[in-house]
């Protein structure tokens, strides 16, 4: 048996070679009635179209590729999630590579990769900066647009608004009446992580609160958040006045939460906590946590957006998205203030 040909679905639809091609690529000068008999004869057939040789007459795969880092976690993960939704509702198919390391060897090969399969574009989904510095070095044929990373005139880049969440945080602590607000944050390599911690700390400086000279640092894993509550309840414990703390994100948060527990440290009555993200699981914390959310969604459809615009030869530049906070029963008035 050989393969099905656009010469079979022209044969039964008593059309030239020529018009099932224009139908199968989309050519808007068919008229209606040949386009359902070709479409109706690719049906009764089960013709599928050579994606190969559709690229070549089109000079388009209609496929975009991700590069991306830790898929792990929970913002990675969301983002890639909208990141092909997006893709899809545009037309476009996703590929994705998972690199184990954020490494500038890694991205670059991942790139070179992409760029042999023949994408129309490429997003770059990394926040940590080795794989940032090499997406500044990096020169592909096709668009390449970074996702939740700095970029720059030569490197359009889409993301969340990092620091206003973080001073979203720590503003609504401070309005609850805590003197100041301590911080769990992110690793040190990480352009998110430090773009919270920029904003926890203008924050504090622009409301006059002292800012807290020791910062504890996770991974962002539950596990790092539980050694770094572990910390502060032993320094609450010690007498120090810890009273609201934020932490980088919610699974940092959820550690938090354990250790605090653990240490016979109510929450909201003696510490306050706001995470980052809003995990699906963050309302069924105990106690639920109050949080800012990421709109992953939308950001997926600004990264996909970019790269397309990009391909039209536009030069765009995003605002970032902003995030937005969401009260629950982990935050509450400072100690004495009810």
């Amino acid at each position: 048996m050989r393969a099905l040909a656009m010469s079979d679905v022209a044969a039964l639809a008593g059309v030239s070679h020529q018009t099932v091609s224009r139908v199968v690529n989309g050519h808007p000068n068919v008229a209606p009635h040949t386009r359902e008999r070709v479409e109706r004869a690719i049906a009764e057939l089960g013709y599928r179209p050579n994606a190969s040789a559709r690229a070549l007459v089109a000079g388009s795969t209609r496929t975009l590729g991700l590069v991306t880092v830790k898929i792990n976690q929970y913002g990675p993960a969301q983002t890639m999630l909208g990141l092909e939704k997006a893709a899809r509702a545009a037309g476009y198919s996703l590929t994705v590579s998972i690199l184990d390391d954020a490494t500038a060897a890694a991205m670059r090969a991942a790139v070179d990769t992409f760029v042999a399969q023949r994408v129309d574009g490429i997003l770059a989904l990394s926040t940590y900066d080795d794989a940032a510095a090499a997406l500044a070095t990096l020169d592909p044929p096709v668009p390449l647009v970074a996702v939740q990373v700095g970029g720059g005139e030569d490197r359009p880049a889409v993301g969340v608004d990092q620091e206003t969440g973080a001073r979203l945080a720590v503003r609504h602590l401070l309005a609850l009446g805590h003197r100041t607000v301590h911080h769990v944050a992110g690793p040190a390599d990480s352009q998110e992580a430090r773009g919270r911690m920029a904003g926890w700390r203008s924050e504090l400086e622009s409301a006059g609160a002292p800012v807290p000279e020791v910062v504890l640092r996770g991974d962002w894993t539950p596990s790092s958040g539980y050694l770094a509550g572990k910390a502060l309840a032993a320094r609450i414990r010690g007498g120090e006045e810890v009273t609201a703390i934020f932490a980088a994100n919610d699974q940092m948060a959820l550690g938090l939460l354990a250790a605090l527990h653990e240490g016979g440290i109510r929450v909201p009555e003696d510490v306050s906590v706001v995470g980052f993200d809003d995990l699906p699981e963050a309302p069924y914390f105990t106690p639920p946590l109050t949080t800012v959310r990421q709109d992953f969604a939308e950001l997926g459809r600004r990264g996909v957006q970019l790269v397309l615009s990009r391909m039209r030869g536009e030069d765009q530049h995003p605002e970032p998205v902003a995030p937005a906070l969401l009260v629950r029963s982990s935050t509450g008035p400072a100690p004495g203030r009810a």
